[in-house]
């Protein structure tokens, strides 16, 4: 079994000897007495550039007989005049193998350098990192009485930390902007180390260690514990199906030629992860381990699971999703009181494009991306038309999507218990273009959308807000942010696109965050928009003038939501029938008018005409 307290790196607290430091890698397959030899050379991050100051160099220890093959070093580094060596502060290491040749006194390097894959803290690079306890307060979480809200009420962002606002801390410094869209989830894009170079982070190269640039440990946590006490849930991008090709288990068993207990062929994405080798599961399921308990993280979305799925019983995906499923049993904030006959809220969103709803129904995964609503939004923008089926979409029609609505899953006793399942419903995420783009392209070598258009935009994004599912938001939509992404090639994935701040304040920007703040505060306060139990007005709905209409409603409180959509250029009038008599109250635009805008229904089922602007929509609520 992977034992995090025996493997990475622990330093001691500094004193007027020095510094202890605790070092451990596991290297299956290779031992002593084949005439290997693991080197770790360590220095001070404050003597990193100072060509008279070098690393010291320590021999590791092969523990004979034990599991994974671990070799360990307890290093002492005392004081030295002219250098860092000895204090407190963050040290850097990295490890070398080498190998004795037969017969003769020489060794060889086999791989020069490869960082730790059980590193906590790194920095750039292929450097891990060690920090002495003293160089920062202990982390004191105050999140003891976060719950991890409830699927249906989640209203999620997906962002990049770095082109989102810089850091860990930019994105906290944007938290009330986040609230006031309705937002109560964040999807973090990879946030583990990269290298200098910009990447979205979907070549892993380390598992346990937040990216020191945006933070590192001190700064994720920070964020975490700031979401939670803002009613914000926060889930990570994590890549399982492939790593980056100086991964210490691809690279260090290249140069040996022995089998990596890791990693199987080269694919597309890069080396490949053989789930067939118990050590892969076991890494794999150690480091989601690790950022539910270490972290608090609320969840994860999985990349590639199109890749990883082999079936509802199979060693890859479904093993991960279970096994991270029954762990999440064991944490407070996934269920109400902790006791049976609950079902963990723990988040496990796949991205399973060609089969979302059979991996959502098969496997214990709790959502899925799935690109029909994204795709028929894109359709229409480019168009001008409306899809017939973009209704059916956003209210989840079964017979037409074919979503699970619930699946049995496990309580804490091991005891049958139902769960609700829903997909992830969206306009854009970073692997496409924004929306805008589709619109119109203004004329230039770099292609941007027309932000001039972004009214069109408006119609798209009360459907997101009202449809069944958990809705989410790329950074930036909710202002016409309007890149253009290639379809290819690494300017896809190493372009740095940062978030165009300003944009919120301008002619464009300004109304349509109104619009999304509007929406986001209408889902979050009205049941009726987060509920299963929708109804699509077909026969009064009329596709040829881009005009539809659509019913939600609470059969609990007694709640109806209806939902009006103009995608053409006029107002359109529609006439449908309200199913119970009251007062209707339009509510997108209702503190905006003079007057309410209200329509009294005497008698159930009686029909009204409304008169939609174009590119708009309305929002009748009957409470």
């Amino acid at each position: 079994m992977i034992n995090l307290r025996e493997v990475g790196a622990y330093a001691s607290v500094a004193d007027e000897n020095g510094v202890d430091i605790t070092f451990g890698i596991y290297l299956p397959g290779i031992t002593s007495h084949d005439g290997y030899e693991v080197h770790v050379q360590v220095l001070h991050k404050a003597d990193h550039f100072y060509e008279n100051i070098q690393p010291r160099d320590f021999l590791l220890n092969y523990q004979e007989g034990s599991t994974n093959e671990l070799w360990t070093a307890q290093v002492h580094l005392s004081p030295e005049d002219g250098s860092h060596f000895g204090l407190p502060g963050s040290y850097f290491y990295r490890y070398q193998l080498l190998q004795q040749v037969p017969d003769s006194d020489e060794k060889k390097i086999i791989t020069r350098w490869f960082t730790d894959p059980f590193a906590l803290a790194t920095d750039i690079g292929l450097l891990s990192a060690v920090v002495t306890p003293e160089s920062f307060p202990a982390f004191e979480w105050t999140d003891e009485e976060w719950k991890t809200p409830e699927l249906a009420d989640l209203v999620v962002y997906e962002l990049h930390v770095e082109e989102f606002n810089s850091n860990f801390a930019g994105v906290m410094e944007r938290i009330p902007f986040l609230k006031s869209l309705g937002v109560n989830c964040l999807e973090l894009m990879p946030i583990t180390s990269l290298k200098l170079n910009f990447n979205w982070g979907y070549e892993p190269l380390h598992y346990f260690a937040p990216y020191e640039r945006w933070g590192g440990i001190q700064g994720l946590k920070q964020l975490v514990d700031a979401c939670h006490s803002e009613g914000i849930a926060v889930i990570l991008d994590v890549v399982y199906q492939h790593v980056d090709p100086s991964f210490p288990y691809n690279v260090i068993y290249k140069d040996t030629e022995l089998e990596s207990p890791m990693i199987g062929g080269d694919g597309p994405f890069g080396p490949e992860i053989d789930f067939s080798k118990d050590f892969a599961r076991e890494y794999i399921q150690t480091a989601n381990y690790h950022w539910l308990h270490e972290y608090h993280i609320d969840g994860f979305r999985y990349d590639e699971v199109t890749d990883l799925y082999d079936g509802p019983m199979g060693i890859q995906y479904a093993h991960i999703a279970y096994n991270t499923y029954i762990e999440s049993l064991k944490i407070g904030r996934f269920t109400p009181t902790g006791k049976a006959g609950e079902y963990s809220r723990l988040i496990q969103c796949t991205e399973a494009q060609n089969r979302p709803q059979e991996i959502l129904k098969d496997t214990f995964s709790t959502s899925t991306w799935q690109d029909s609503f994204r795709c028929m939004a894109e359709g229409m923008a480019e168009t001008g038309t409306v899809d017939e089926h973009f209704v059916h979409q956003v209210l989840l029609d079964q017979n037409y999507t074919g979503y699970p609505s619930t699946k049995t899953v496990q309580d804490i006793e091991g005891q049958p218990v139902d769960m609700p399942v829903m997909p992830f419903q969206y306009l854009e995420n970073h692997d496409n273009s924004q929306l805008i783009s589709h619109v119109a392209i203004l004329p230039d070598d770099i292609p941007y959308g027309d932000r001039s258009q972004f009214y069109k935009l408006q119609p798209f994004a009360i459907a997101l807000y009202t449809c069944e599912g958990t809705p989410m938001l790329w950074q930036g939509q909710e202002f016409a942010q309007n890149y253009v992404l290639p379809t290819k090639g690494r300017a896809r994935v190493g372009y740095q696109r940062n978030v165009n701040w300003e944009y919120f304040y301008d002619e464009y920007g300004t109304p349509l965050v109104h619009l999304y703040r509007t929406l986001g505060s209408l889902r979050r306060t009205y049941a009726a928009l987060r509920s299963r139990e929708s109804f699509y007005y077909v026969a009064e709905s009329r596709i040829e003038d881009k005009v539809v209409a659509y019913r939600r409603h609470h059969g609990e409180s007694g709640q109806v939501a209806i939902i009006f959509l103009n995608f053409s250029d006029a107002h359109q009038k529609i006439s449908v029938p309200f199913p119970f008599s009251g007062t209707y109250r339009e509510m997108i635009d209702h503190d905006k008018r003079p007057e309410a805008y209200d329509i009294t229904v005497s008698e159930d089922n009686q029909s009204f005409e409304v008169e939609v602007p174009g590119h708009y929509g309305f929002v009748l609520i009957k409470e």
